[in-house]
């Protein structure tokens, strides 16, 4: 009895002392706690945002960079066609690559999932797609040139078996040659969530859809699918910001004959035109952003995460 009276006038004494907990109102306790993830992020991701955001305004020339306000570096990017055609040329690499990336992630994520009973044989054969991103990113990129060059491997069997009379030119140095080191680079970000996705659904839908008659493709269709949703949004976000801030790959696959609003904004910093960079580097922002909402009202990844 005394123990319960004691609790309650503890009780009593922290509702009379405004709900505060050693003199700290309770209301300002979750905004300490949130205080070094907001101040962490503040300094490293908020403030060089902002610092682009104020240099796109920025006059310049030759010698150096003068603070001022001007919208010039805005018309000179939006009203040139070839930033326009830049931009359309790096839209054109995003969506086939996501395509690409989409189908063969699903379909591996699918088969280690469904198509593999064990747990252990799963993770070591998800582990084994992961060897290759234990390397950098430009020894993987650099490593197809052996393999489509004009000498290369492809064109070398090619020609011993008969099929071509000369090497094929378009294999290296060209568009396809970008979207295939862009493939290969960025598929596992498709894979992980949509595997992640897949491994969370419960198996008893699958037979009681069979049990009501539907198919193998019905299934994948009308169960797995919608279901794979969350994931295929999460991989998409992935993909879509990588190949849009990707410079390197379109620089060394196509051999300097495309190119990349990132690759235009690496060059307009190796010529100190910082702010014309920066100008690009927002409308590129926001262009992402643009895309990112829109993933997200059409899906609701909020359970994956």
């Amino acid at each position: 009895m005394a123990t319960i009276a004691s609790s309650e006038t503890d009780q009593a004494a922290q509702k009379a002392g405004g709900g505060r907990g050693f003199g700290v109102p309770l209301r300002f306790v979750s905004y300490l706690q949130a205080a070094p993830l907001f101040l962490i992020l503040g300094f490293f991701f908020l403030l060089p945002i902002a610092m682009i955001g104020v240099v796109s305004f920025w006059d310049y020339d030759f010698a150096g960079l003068y603070p001022a306000f001007l919208t010039t570096n805005y018309t000179d990017t939006l009203g040139s066609w070839v930033t326009w055609k830049t931009y359309l040329n790096t839209l054109k690499f995003t969506a086939i690559v996501w395509a690409l990336t989409l189908v063969i992630g699903f379909w591996v994520a699918y088969f280690l999932a469904f198509h593999i009973r064990r747990t252990s044989t799963q993770m070591i054969l998800f582990l084994v797609c992961t060897v290759p991103f234990m390397t950098s990113n430009i020894i993987r990129m650099i490593s197809w040139i052996p393999v489509l060059g004009r000498n290369g491997l492809v064109n070398s069997t090619l020609i011993q078996m008969g099929l071509i009379p000369k090497p094929i030119e378009w294999l290296l140095y060209s568009d396809f040659a970008v979207v295939l080191a862009m493939v290969h680079l960025y598929t596992l970000f498709m894979v992980t969530p949509i595997f992640n996705t897949l491994m969370r659904i419960d198996r008893s839908l699958f037979e009681a859809a069979r049990d009501a008659g539907a198919s193998g493709w019905q299934v994948l269709w009308n169960v797995v699918i919608p279901l794979a949703k969350p994931g295929m949004a999460i991989g998409t976000i992935f993909v879509v910001t990588l190949v849009m801030a990707d410079f390197s790959t379109v620089q060394v696959m196509s051999g300097g004959q495309s190119a990349s609003i990132a690759l235009m904004m690496k060059n307009q910093m190796s010529l100190l035109q910082y702010p014309a960079a920066a100008a690009n580097a927002v409308v590129l922002l926001i262009l992402v952003l643009l895309m990112v909402s829109a993933i997200l009202r059409i899906v609701d990844i909020r359970k994956e995460l």
